[in-house]
C-alpha cells in the first residue's frame, strides 16, 4: 500500500513506478483529525497509479491510503476475474488504517471517502452497498466478446459465474468513480443502497470499457443524480496519473492528441473539491 497524510517541509521529486510525485520524505505523522480517502485501483494496476490525486489530496488535509490488490496487479492477474473479492480487500484498508498504522488517531471514522478506477470503480460502488448481477454477464459477453470485461472471464461457462458474497462498508460516505467496471449489471436495484454523494467520470473516447454500458448504466441506475463528468478526447487510461516517461511506455502513459497533465490538474482540483464538500475538510 502507498499512505498521503499532510506534511510540512519542503517537498522533492520521488519516483515510485512510472510515475513521479513531490513529497516530503520522513515527514511528521500529522495531528488533528482528517478525512481518510481510499483508492483502489484497474485490473493489471498497483497502489501507485493514482499518485498525483493522492498527494493533492493530502495537501488539502486529507489523508489517503492505496492498496494493491492481491491478484489482480500488474506483477500478478491470477485473481483478475474474482473481482467480487476486491471490496473486501478495500474494507480491509480502512480497517488497518483505522486499528494499526501508527497515524490513526488523526483520522475521523466518520468522514471516510473512496475513489476508485475502472474495476477498482467497481469496487468502491460495491463496497458503499452496490450488488451486481452477474447474470448479466454471458448475455453481455456473447452481445460484445471483444470488449476488455470479457477478455477477463473468457472461457469460462454460464454455470461458473461468480457468486456475490460481497459485504457492504458502512464506514465509506463519498464515492468517486471513474470509468467503473461491470456498470451494466448493477442496475437500479443494485445501486438502490448506494445513497451518499458520488462523482462519476467518463472519457469520452474509451475503447476499453466503451459507452453506454459502464459510467452511462451507473448514472442510470443511482438512486441520487451524481455529479458528472465527461472528459472530451480522453480514453480510459487517461484517469491513470501523468507518467514521468510516456514515450518509453506509450499504451499506460499517453493518448496521441490529448495532454494527461493538463487534464490531471483539472481531474484532481474536482476530486478535492468533491471530497471537502462530500466529508468536510
Amino acid at each position: 500500500m502507498g499512505i498521503w497524510y499532510p506534511a510540512e517541509g519542503k517537498p522533492v521529486a520521488r519516483r515510485v513506478g512510472l510515475y513521479s510525485q513531490q513529497v516530503v520524505p520522513d515527514a511528521p505523522l500529522p495531528s488533528g483529525s482528517h478525512p481518510l480517502v481510499v483508492i483502489s485501483h484497474g485490473t493489471g494496476g498497483d497502489f501507485a497509479g493514482h499518485v498525483d490525486t493522492a498527494v493533492a489530496l493530502a495537501r488539502a488535509g486529507f489523508v489517503v491510503a492505496s492498496l494493491t490488490h492481491p491478484g489482480d496487479n500488474w506483477r500478478d492477474n491470477s485473481r483478475a476475474a474474482v473481482i467480487q473479492d476486491r471490496p473486501a480487500a478495500l474494507s480491509a484498508l480502512i480497517t488497518h488504517m483505522l486499528t494499526r498504522w501508527e497515524g490513526r488517531g488523526s483520522i475521523d471514522p466518520e468522514r471516510i471517502g473512496a475513489f476508485g478506477f475502472s474495476s477498482g470503480g467497481f469496487t468502491v460502488l460495491a463496497a458503499a452497498g452496490g450488488r451486481a448481477d452477474f447474470a448479466r454477464l454471458p448475455g453481455h459477453c456473447r452481445q460484445h466478446p471483444d470488449f476488455f470485461d470479457c477478455s477477463v472471464i473468457s472461457g469460462r461457462s454460464e454455470s461458473a459465474m461468480p457468486e456475490w458474497r460481497v459485504v457492504p462498508d458502512p464506514r465509506i460516505k463519498a464515492l468517486v468513480v471513474a470509468a467503473p467496471a461491470l456498470g451494466f449489471a448493477f442496475g437500479p436495484e443494485g445501486l438502490a443502497e448506494v445513497t451518499m454523494p458520488v462523482q462519476l467520470w467518463r472519457a469520452e473516447e474509451d475503447r476499453v470499457l466503451p459507452a453506454p454500458h459502464y459510467a452511462e448504466a451507473v448514472r442510470a441506475a443511482l438512486p441520487q443524480p451524481p455529479e458528472y463528468h465527461v472528459v472530451p478526447g480522453a480514453a480510459h487510461l487517461d484517469f491513470l496519473a501523468p507518467c514521468v516517461e510516456p514515450v518509453t511506455v506509450p499504451m499506460p502513459c499517453q493518448k496521441e492528441g490529448f495532454d494527461r497533465a493538463a487534464f490531471h490538474e483539472d481531474f484532481d482540483r474536482e476530486v478535492v473539491r468533491f471530497f471537502r464538500e462530500a466529508l468536510g475538510d
